[in-house]
């Protein structure tokens, strides 16, 4: 059809680019002026699939009331539009080029981009943190036209609307894990929001904010904490100290110190914004459910178990009631519940919490996402600690080549994968495939990490008790007192994982001296 819309001009062209300009304006003086209307509305969309719907909800906004269908049916007749599909059309380059000279021309031009700009805005705001394989699907044929409406058309977004447009975008990208593709619509909303608003606006606090959040799950935490700061920081002094906005950049800050090990600066921000959050929105709300999640993460990584319990299961009951049995955060929360029972040796309990929230993952996020190499790597983990070796090494190696393509070689989740898979081995007696995986493990994670957090004393230790298994006690020894001052630092003297290196150093001493 592409080609049809080009020979019925072509033939009707005397010669060249300006035959063929003339052989549209014949075709254009020939529509009523309601067709052109439509045309010059649908011109307005990428060279790019557009669905009916969109196209209709565009006119909607733009107060087009005449029969769409008609003269849409009008327009693919006269071979300015070409129907794809039932309800799927495409203008080609040529003709939205001529199309669009005409659109200038029209009384209506800055009507007709706005209310485009609108409809795309509503596009956006549909588009969740996590959007499953069906929003994907619903969302993928609206991405190059909300592409176009954040560049081409940004002068007729609304001050309210402008912010739209890129974290829609951002979170299509960084909900699949696509962190790459994300990167350039949250730094083009940073520099949109501060040209058009200044320094100081609620939308540069946001933008600030989604871009620490990418960086955050880039592993980039060094990157991400200036920013989760100014965004805290300008939310207060422009919403007020109580506002959902600061709740969140209170939680979010709470994340990344959770994620640096910095558990004693991550609980007071934690409990701020539950408490927050339950004033603001109510006992019951997916915020409320996600604080409650969060702060039962950390006491899980501080050995507070009974405390974090009570708190996953009141997460999980609560997202069931608010997001239904199939979505992406009761997926997590299944997850999460499974991890503490895990630690608790409740492996029966575990188990199948672990293996419903990896197939829900696969089922709503597809084979190939972040969230699905974690359950892959704890469902390991877990038939690790049970001893079912066989089954828990492919699990290992899938969850590691699956977060090297998803998130590149330098991310602290490829490091947790490389240091389990060669606990593995350790546990096995294969030493030789263990000992590069571990010094690999510990090296990424003081580079991502830095010196001193949990993660590096798990993989000191577990360095150390590589060597105390081969006798080499001279080597074993410095390791394990290394990872015992970090591990006291940042966990404390009483935490499970401190203990149990400290009873790993008496351990070597003794060998060592005998």
């Amino acid at each position: 059809m592409l080609a049809d819309i080009l020979a019925q001009l072509q033939k009707q062209a005397s010669a060249g680019e300006s035959g063929v300009a003339a052989a549209f304006e014949l075709n254009w003086q020939s529509l009523e002026s309601e067709a052109q209307k439509l045309a010059c509305l649908v011109s307005l969309f990428a060279l790019a699939p557009i669905p009916w719907s969109m196209v209709e909800s565009a006119a909607s906004y733009s107060d087009l009331e005449f029969d769409l269908k008609a003269n849409c049916t009008v327009l693919v007749e006269r071979y300015l539009l070409q129907e794809l599909a039932e309800d799927t059309y495409q203008v080609h380059e040529c003709i939205q080029e001529l199309l669009r000279q005409k659109l200038e021309e029209l009384a209506q031009a800055d009507e007709l981009k706005r209310g485009f700009c609108q409809a795309m805005v509503a596009v956006a705001k549909d588009i969740p943190q996590t959007p499953t394989l069906i929003e994907i699907a619903q969302a993928t044929l609206a991405i190059p036209h909300l592409a176009g409406t954040a560049t081409v058309y940004q002068a007729w977004l609304s001050d309210d609307d402008l912010i739209s447009p890129f974290s829609g975008l951002g979170r299509f990208y960084e909900g699949q894990g696509a962190y790459t593709q994300a990167l350039p619509w949250y730094e083009q909303s940073l520099s949109v929001t501060k040209k058009r608003f200044g320094d100081e606006h609620p939308d540069v606090a946001s933008s600030l904010n989604n871009l620490a959040g990418l960086y955050d799950s880039q592993g980039r935490y060094s990157d991400a904490e200036p920013l989760y700061i100014e965004a805290l920081s300008m939310r207060k002094r422009l919403l007020g100290d109580e506002h959902p906005d600061v709740a969140s950049s209170l939680n979010n800050l709470a994340g990344l110190y959770y994620l640096q090990g910095r558990y004693s600066e991550a609980e007071p921000l934690y409990i701020e914004a539950l408490s927050m959050r339950k004033r603001l929105l109510g006992d019951e709300h997916p915020d409320v459910a996600s604080s409650l999640n969060n702060l039962a993460g950390l006491y899980y990584l501080q050995g507070r178990y009974s405390e974090a319990e009570p708190l996953y299961i009141e997460a999980l009951s609560m997202r069931k009631r608010l997001l239904g049995d199939e979505h992406p955060d009761v997926a997590s929360s299944l997850n999460n519940l499974a991890g503490l029972y895990y630690l608790q040796g409740r492996y029966s309990e575990a188990e199948p919490l672990y293996i419903e929230a990896l197939s829900m993952r696969k089922r709503l996020l597809g084979d190939e996402h972040p969230d699905v190499a974690s359950s892959l790597n704890n469902l390991a983990l877990l038939y690790y600690l049970q001893g079912r070796y066989s089954e828990a090494e492919p699990l290992y190696i899938e969850a590691l080549s699956m977060r090297k393509r998803l998130l590149g070689d330098e991310h602290p989740d490829v490091a947790s994968s490389l240091n389990n898979l060669a606990l593995l081995y350790d546990s096995q007696g294969r030493y030789s495939e263990a000992k590069p995986l571990y010094i690999e493990a510990l090296s990424m994670r003081k580079r991502l990490l830095g010196d001193e957090h949990p993660d590096v004393a798990t993989s000191l230790n577990n360095l150390a008790l590589l060597y105390y298994s081969q006798g080499i006690y001279r080597e074993a020894q410095p390791l394990c007192i290394e990872a015992l001052a970090i591990a006291e630092q940042c966990l404390g003297t009483n935490h499970p994982d401190t203990i149990t290196i400290r009873e790993n150093l008496e351990d070597l001493r003794r060998n060592h001296q005998s």
